[in-house]
């Protein structure tokens, strides 16, 4: 469907050392799609720099200004993956008819891309990328990676398994996304909440050929409780049931006490109560912070500070700010 114009957005974090590779490899990608009309000749591909702190910046706006196929948008400072996405979703809603996000080290395959425009064609409006297996992570990383979903799955988070910011969406569904306001944005959760007609697309994915992922621990940790808070109350309903069945278990613990001591017999307890007290300590200080994690999301959420703020951009050959 020659007619579809596709928009491409990359995000882009501390990548100079594969950043030109991938910009070849992508606009050639896009050169084959218009040519055999898969695509709108009007196609393009969107780079968002989250802040790097190396030379990705300057390296994208040279290409930009000399690739009209190139578009550009620079944050003021590093917002983070899943912000960098949305902003690049939310400029391409209004020039794009559908808009695939991936990540710009291209470990993800590119010639999946067809698939995602094909299931498009046939009247979907969002197509989920999900791997096929995880051969090419360590030994760490596919745990983590499956502790990660199980947990979400477990606290109530609905998320496909092994699925990545490795998507396209329909200009109708990027347009219903920026109705959603909140600041702490979960995509994998937020996309698939809305319901629209969907379908999958498998890919295989590829070891990285250059420099570090910035996919840290810490990152997914990170990504793992904004999902948790953002789609599930699960977690509080948890402590609400811990707290029932200690409150049951300690209303025992006086029955037998008081029972004992009307015997005549001496309650034992010295390493018991000391026991008691710690686990009691600690599990009261866990749950405070569990409730105190969404309390401070609503305190973040209530500032309705802005997600992010674009320091310039390169959007067309005319203009390099917006």
């Amino acid at each position: 469907m020659k007619n579809t114009i596709l928009y491409i957005v990359v995000p882009c974090y501390n990548e100079e050392e594969i950043i030109k590779d991938s910009v070849k490899i992508l606009r050639n990608k896009l050169k084959q799609l218009k040519e055999e009309e898969i695509i709108n000749s009007e196609s393009k591909i969107l780079f968002v720099n989250d802040g790097s702190r190396d030379k990705t910046k300057y390296i994208l706006i040279d290409i930009c200004r000399a690739n009209n196929d190139c578009l550009l948008i620079n944050f003021v400072k590093n917002f983070g993956h899943q912000n960098s996405v949305l902003a690049g979703i939310n400029y391409s809603s209004e020039c794009a008819d559908a808009i695939i996000s991936i990540d710009a080290d291209l470990q993800q395959d590119i010639n999946a891309i067809e698939d995602f425009v094909k299931l498009y064609d046939q009247g979907n409006d969002i197509v989920y990328g999900v791997r096929n297996n995880r051969k090419t992570d360590g030994l760490f990383k596919r745990f983590s990676a499956l502790l990660f979903y199980k947990i979400m799955q477990i606290l109530g988070c609905n998320i496909i398994t092994n699925s990545a910011d490795y998507r396209l969406m329909s200009q109708k569904a990027a347009q219903t996304l920026e109705q959603y306001t909140e600041t702490n944005i979960f995509l994998r959760g937020l996309i698939l909440f809305m319901g629209f007609q969907s379908d999958i697309v498998y890919f295989d994915v590829k070891e990285r050929e250059k420099g570090k992922s910035k996919y840290t621990v810490s990152k997914m940790i990170s990504l793992a409780i904004d999902g948790i808070t953002s789609f599930s109350v699960r977690p509080i309903r948890f402590i609400t049931l811990l707290g029932l069945i200690i409150c049951m278990l300690s209303i025992g613990m006086i029955t037998y006490s008081i029972v004992t001591y009307l015997q005549g017999g001496i309650v034992p307890g010295y390493t018991t109560n000391v026991v008691s007290t710690w686990f009691m300590g600690g599990l009261l200080m866990f749950s405070i912070g569990i409730i105190g994690e969404y309390i401070g999301k609503i305190y973040i959420e209530t500032k309705k500070r802005p997600r992010y703020i674009i320091e310039s951009a390169i959007l067309n050959k005319e203009t390099e700010e917006k």
